[in-house]
């Protein structure tokens, strides 16, 4: 078994004839050579280091000497109708990696093959919930949980013990308050918060028992106007005070972690790789960086946050299913995913493996939030909201004095609009 990192658009045109002579083989699917089995599989840029991709190949071949796997690596810009257009087709890849929150979209078409029966045998009940929810749609599991990234708090360790501030004592979300109002002194902001991170908003959202949006009878709805999304409101409205974060952008524009590299943030909410780029903008920086689970509304809680990831999918059309099955059971299983998890720093698609990242200062922190993960509301629909997203507005209008409970009516009829709109 030879496994290849194929990138690019001309790797991937190179591929595909190789790929259509590979499925259009002898009916059981081999390649006619020594009774190997031949599959493609679409994996996302950065999925893999190519360290871990050598090793991979290693293990993989000693277990499964049948079966040789071509990977292409694929963009994440413009992926989703690249996928859609390959599960149309009679030559789509045997597995494709798929962000966790376009599982349903995909599910829809009716291109993916149902897994359900392969949950136990994969050891679903300890996956995450934010991967392996959005991998089912309508009571089927399309997408086994591959693996897993959050945002956690990164702090500046210095900036904290100045102000007197012990951060592992940050437990709860009015303790952070309280610490955060303690570090946001004079030039220096106590936290830098946009005004636009609805992915903050969300955790908020769900640590008070309510939702994006929620369905009934088959209808789904916007739910930024229930009483707990209006609680969370507030509580981003307050948290968001303590800096000088503009109320009309996100945490990309300006990217925060260079404003945070300026010297004078002492908290961004971000996922750990943050550090990275804040530290590659101000060297001086490096050794005073430090990361702590999004706290929750109660001590031993940690928030909930969005739970950012992908599945694994296999194609309808894919002529190699009990390849394909296997390629996945040795990626997501426990010994891969330990390996995959120190690695890449992300982490394990189970909760019971989270002691794999627990050197990993980043890694470590993320696993405690991802325990009580979640993703976004599991409909087709959902991919026309983050298109328009009117969260972000509601949330600049609200920040910028607006009513709290009008502006959350309005973007929660937004929000049920752009959902009838996309299914």
């Amino acid at each position: 078994m030879k496994l290849r990192l194929l990138a690019g658009l001309s790797a991937l045109v190179a591929v595909a004839g190789l790929s259509a002579c590979s499925s259009s083989g002898s009916g059981d699917g081999e390649s006619g050579d020594g009774g190997r089995t031949t599959i493609d599989v679409w994996l996302m840029r950065d999925s893999v280091s190519a360290a871990f991709q050598k090793e991979f190949e290693k293990g993989f071949e000693a277990a499964h000497p049948h079966i040789d796997v071509r990977v292409q690596i694929q963009e994440w810009d413009g992926i989703g109708e690249k996928v859609t257009a390959a599960l149309a087709s009679n030559d789509a890849p045997d597995v494709i990696e798929t962000g966790n929150t376009q599982v349903a979209q995909f599910a829809q078409s009716g291109g993916l093959l149902d897994l359900s029966d392969k949950v136990d045998a994969l050891g679903g009940k300890d996956w995450l919930k934010g991967l392996a929810e959005p991998g089912a749609y309508e009571g089927k599991q399309y997408g086994i949980p591959y693996y897993a990234a959050n945002r956690v708090v990164i702090y500046r360790t210095d900036l904290f013990e100045k102000a007197g501030v012990d951060a592992k004592s940050i437990t709860t979300r009015e303790q952070w308050i309280d610490a955060t109002k303690k570090l946001d002194k004079g030039a220096q902001q106590g936290i830098y918060l946009p005004g636009q991170n609805w992915y903050a908003l969300s955790g908020f959202v769900w640590d008070e028992g309510g939702d994006l949006a929620t369905e009934s009878g088959g209808q789904w709805k916007g739910a930024l106007d229930s009483p707990e999304a209006l609680r969370a409101m507030a509580f981003y409205k307050k948290l968001q005070a303590l800096g000088k974060g503009p109320k009309d952008s996100d945490e990309a524009q300006p990217p925060q972690a260079e404003v945070m590299a300026k010297g004078q943030v002492a908290q961004i909410i971000s996922t750990p790789g943050g550090a990275n780029v804040v530290t590659q903008n101000n060297p001086e920086l490096k050794g005073k960086l430090g990361f702590f689970p999004i706290p929750g509304k109660t001590a031993g809680t940690p928030g909930a946050v969005f739970t950012g990831g992908s599945d694994l999918v296999i194609p309808t059309v894919s002529q190699h299913h009990d390849a394909a099955y296997t390629f996945i059971e040795e990626l997501t299983g426990d010994a891969w995913q330990k390996k995959l998890a120190v690695a890449m720093s992300y982490v394990p698609n189970k909760t019971t493996l989270a002691g794999a990242v627990a050197k990993d200062p980043g890694a470590s922190a993320m696993a405690v939030g991802a325990a009580v993960g979640h993703a976004t509301p599991n409909t087709p629909g959902w991919a026309a909201v983050e298109a328009k997203n009117p969260i972000k507005d509601y949330l600049t209008a609200v920040l910028a004095g607006g009513d709290a409970a009008s502006e959350a009516k309005k973007a929660s009829d937004a929000i049920t609009a752009a959902m009838k709109s996309g299914s």
